[in-house]
């Protein structure tokens, strides 16, 4: 049995249908599971429950915890280090192994290529809090009591990926017929991983044996575009004509005063005001798989959101 913590999510959703390359039993853990597959195993739990999260992992090999919590720093701060103790307890009680999806956070400023070599220096709240339930599961690895790993994503792009703000920014408005948008600096340097790639890398990472115990940055497309020549594909996907506005941070800030998910979003635009470049050559090298083009990724996202709505 492999299991999704934190099912019904794209990263979630998308796992579902990239592990039945390699299991027909699979389980999905949310307060409200929908199955992906025919076959899945539906179980409603609530992370935050010690006792639930281990008799969701009963039974289990693999363990893939993807789970979000609202994007607030005050939230993350309370909640992250419980769930990631749970989880861990509840792996070491079934002798389950562990992948965590993780971000680039915990890094916080790196001057160029965030690398799995890359030491944790957070810059924000929410790197701090990333960094912490990072290190407890590193720290629980090597010593022995799990075999775990730390598989990493840049920014998300991808049919489905609602949650990030490419995707209202740039997609949505340009679905509506709206002036695409570009937080702080259309001209810097920003990796995207497609969410297939991060899905179908998982799944892979998951079952290699050999992939335990290290980090893996998941497969990015090397070739970083700035802002406003990620717009530029997105506009010649929607035959849009090619415009852009650029949100400053001074304006970021007002606007988190009423929005509050961009008012999270101030301590991290330190990773739009400079160059973001996420190498993930590394897994690349060891299982011979390169990420979908820039272009090709975004044909895809803009034929997905073209779809009639059923």
């Amino acid at each position: 049995m492999q299991t999704i913590l934190g099912s019904g999510g794209v990263i979630g959703n998308e796992l579902a249908k990239s592990l039945m390359i390699y299991t027909d039993q699979i389980r999905l853990v949310s307060r409200n599971p929908k199955a992906i597959n025919h076959n899945d195993e539906l179980f409603a739990a609530d992370l935050l429950d010690p006792k639930a999260v281990r008799a969701a992992l009963k039974g289990s090999t693999i363990a893939y915890l993807t789970a979000g919590l609202p994007y607030s720093s005050k939230i993350w701060q309370e909640k992250w280090p419980l769930l990631m103790r749970n989880v861990i307890d509840a792996c070491k009680e079934n002798n389950c192994k562990l992948l965590f999806f993780s971000n680039v956070y915990a890094l916080g400023k790196v001057e160029g290529w965030m690398s799995e070599e890359s030491p944790m220096n957070p810059c924000s709240k929410k790197g701090e809090v990333r960094a912490k339930v990072e290190q407890m599961l590193l720290d629980e690895a090597q010593n022995g009591n799990i075999q775990a790993m730390i598989a990493r994503a840049a920014d998300f792009y991808g049919p489905g990926a609602t949650l990030g703000f490419v995707d209202y920014m740039v997609f949505q408005n340009l679905a509506k017929g709206k002036t695409p948008q570009i937080l702080v600096n259309a001209n810097t340097k920003h990796s995207y991983t497609f969410t297939p790639d991060a899905a179908r890398a998982t799944a892979a990472l998951g079952n290699t044996m050999d992939a335990y115990n290290q980090i893996w940055n998941l497969p990015t497309d090397p070739n970083a575009l700035s802002g406003k020549d990620f717009v530029e594909l997105a506009a010649q996907a929607f035959d849009a004509k090619f415009k852009y506005t650029v949100v400053p941070k001074w304006m970021t800030r007002i606007l988190g005063l009423f929005i509050p998910e961009m008012g999270e979003a101030v301590e991290m635009l330190y990773q739009n005001q400079y160059d973001y470049l996420f190498d993930s050559s590394k897994y690349v090298r060891h299982f011979k798989h390169a990420a979908t083009t820039y272009r090709q990724g975004i044909q895809e996202t803009v034929a997905y959101l073209q779809q009639p709505k059923t």
